[in-house]
């Protein structure tokens, strides 16, 4: 581990320590896992894992946080959610308005816990993303332990695998409804229909993967180094995505690029 990435390490600790007792909100990600981990060995019996489970949320992300939490013996609260009226017809602010309504309920569990901090998984890249949902964080007071210690997604990746989480190479995932484009009505039938396309794609070995849902059209974004096996295997997926309810699957050429929904905000705004 070189210097630099020592001291941000270390940084961590003292933060961490100076909190006394922390819930972690749990996604099983890479930027949660390490947060939680490094928490757990800082505080031990005085951090809780807690995992909201909705239905924009695949089964699969669930069950990779039990296992997580399962392994380091780490006490783990999930806490069942539908999706919120506000957000049904994702609009354009669905991360501010998701945060603020579940970490509301965070907070909510975190003081019947006897809990003084509640914190999550943002990391210092994700400041030049466009991130609404902070915004919902800093007027809760929720903390972001990874972006207060200037932990950038390199070295979360470099300081999981020193580690030995195996969360260290694991790609990049968000909730599904940023699969959607913005207005469009969301319905658990269509969570579903993008849950089970992307899972079917993960069972190939295929990771980095989003099915973008176009009404009747998948559109799938993955990284270039993919597009050989999915052309291989394209018999397949399309039989498989057309029993989904799709009529027509495409491959988008531009590759993976994340939030690529928010481009429609950015040109429509210049």
């Amino acid at each position: 581990m070189n210097t630099a990435l020592q001291e941000k390490y270390h940084c961590l600790q003292h933060l961490l320590a100076d909190m006394k007792s922390l819930a972690v909100a749990f996604s099983g990600g890479v930027d949660s896992s390490l947060l939680l981990y490094v928490a757990h060995q800082v505080l031990e019996n005085a951090v809780v894992a807690v995992t909201i489970q909705s239905p924009y949320i695949p089964q699969w992300e669930i069950e990779e946080a039990r296992t997580f939490t399962r392994q380091h013996g780490i006490k783990h609260i999930i806490l069942q959610a539908t999706i919120p009226d506000i957000i049904r017809l994702n609009p354009e602010e669905r991360c501010y308005l998701c945060k603020r309504t579940l970490f509301s309920t965070l907070l909510e569990t975190m003081g019947k816990e006897g809990i003084q901090w509640l914190a999550e998984g943002t990391n210092a890249d994700d400041e030049t993303d466009y991130r609404p949902g902070l915004k919902a964080l800093q007027e809760l007071g929720v903390r972001s332990p990874l972006r207060e210690a200037a932990l950038t997604k390199e070295d979360i990746r470099l300081l999981s695998k020193e580690l030995g989480l195996p969360t260290w190479n694991k790609p990049a995932y968000a909730c599904l409804l940023t699969r959607l484009p913005y207005h469009t009505p969301v319905t658990e039938n269509i969570l579903r229909q993008i849950e089970q396309a992307e899972k079917f794609l993960m069972d190939m070995g295929i990771r980095d993967i989003r099915v973008r849902h176009h009404n009747d059209i998948a559109r799938i974004e993955t990284g270039t180094n993919n597009f050989n096996a999915i052309v291989i295997n394209a018999p397949r997926i399309q039989q498989f995505f057309i029993q989904l309810g799709y009529k027509y699957v495409t491959l988008d050429l531009g590759g993976y690029r994340m939030g690529s929904f928010n481009s429609s905000l950015f040109s429509r705004n210049d």
